[in-house]
């Protein structure tokens, strides 16, 4: 991890360290003999081969969302358009496989893990409507927000009806653990949105409150869903526990990308305006790295970019600074630890494209 303080000769590298590591296990014994990343399985495209358990995927979660009324159906339909990669669920039915498989050789899903799926895709939509009203965002994935469309009162309900038919599926599961595992997802969603409302003065501890933050708004749903699928699948808490590390680990680096492409990609092929954590005030992963080249950004961390000029000062300092290259190689980081985690259950074509999405992840542009 020598790379962090090759740019900079101020990055302090053992804090760093140190907030880094606190979101993992120290032990990296007990690994199995099936522990290696490239197995003798043959490479599939981790979207073809989840394609078949995501099938009507879209279509089941409008039958969740049945309702009498015409608008808030509309509303509810929006971002279910069938249009997305169906990131999360994919994984979900992966990680669920990967687990049948390392327990018993099984490679089909079963319906109660399939039915997390589609749960943690409405957790996260719903999700998504409550931010955009929080943020007055005016765009998501390329088209106009639904606060936008039908004001922000009926965003806000409809969101909460998303969550709550979430909610009725996964009473339906009938399995108290499961629902103990799954709105554990929603206190995080919460506590993610307070945490991102405050801030720290202290350097460090303004890293750790920004992965924390990371963690309970994005990697939660990831990391709990795939610890659901595993304890529906598998008896052993030790594959429990692999199963929540590969999410939270690909959860926290999908985010840190996320955060990247904020400042290095161009809002039409983001799908909506770039520097807009800036504009909300927030102090993300390259702008914590890049204030320690460019101590003046402290000041404007505090007072969230609300001076004329501050947005577009502190977007030059990033783009001057190492802090998107720092960011990327944080999230290259959490993604080898997913990929160590993963490697501990028995190769399976599953397994293998559950490692590929972590360079996928890497490698995306949108």
């Amino acid at each position: 991890m020598c790379h962090f303080t090759q740019r900079s000769s101020t990055l302090s590298f053992p804090k760093i360290c140190n907030v880094f590591w606190r979101f993992h296990r120290t032990s990296t014994s007990h690994l199995c003999s099936c522990s290696k990343t490239v197995s003798d399985e043959k490479y599939q495209d981790p979207f073809q081969l989840g394609r078949r358990d995501l099938k009507n995927l879209y279509e089941d979660i409008k039958k969740e969302l049945l309702v009498s009324t015409a608008e808030l159906k509309e509303m509810c339909d929006y971002y279910f358009d069938g249009k997305g990669k169906a990131f999360r669920p994919m994984i979900v039915v992966l990680m669920a496989r990967a687990c049948n498989i390392h327990h018993n050789n099984s490679r089909e899903v079963q319906a109660s893990q399939r039915s997390v799926a589609i749960i943690a895709e409405m957790i996260h939509t719903a999700s998504l409507v409550h931010d955009d009203v929080i943020d007055d965002a005016n765009s998501r994935r390329g088209k106009m927000t639904v606060n936008q469309i039908w004001g922000e009162r009926k965003a806000v309900l409809a969101g909460d009806f998303i969550l709550s038919a979430a909610s009725v599926a996964l009473a339906r599961i009938g399995n108290t653990t499961i629902i103990s595992v799954l709105t554990q997802v929603i206190e995080d969603l919460v506590r993610g949105e307070f945490l991102q409302l405050g801030s720290k003065e202290n350097e460090n501890e303004r890293f750790a409150h920004y992965l924390e933050k990371t963690f309970k708004k994005t990697a939660s749903l990831i990391a709990n869903s795939c610890k659901a699928v595993s304890i529906l699948g598998c008896p052993d808490p030790k594959v429990h526990e692999i199963a929540y590390q590969y999410g939270k680990n690909v959860g926290i680096a999908f985010q840190l990308i996320d955060d990247v492409l904020d400042f290095t990609s161009c809002a039409d092929h983001l799908g909506k305006p770039t520097a807009a954590d800036l504009k909300l005030g927030l102090a993300t992963g390259p702008v914590l790295f890049a204030c320690r080249q460019f101590p003046e950004m402290n000041a404007m961390i505090m007072r969230r970019f609300s001076k004329p000029g501050d947005v577009e000062r502190a977007r030059k300092y990033v783009l001057q600074s190492d802090g998107v290259q720092q960011t990327t190689y944080l999230a290259q980081r959490y993604c080898h630890e997913a990929t160590r985690e993963i490697s501990k259950l028995r190769p399976s074509p599953e397994r293998e494209a559950l490692i590929q999405l972590t360079e996928m992840v890497l490698m995306r542009d949108k």
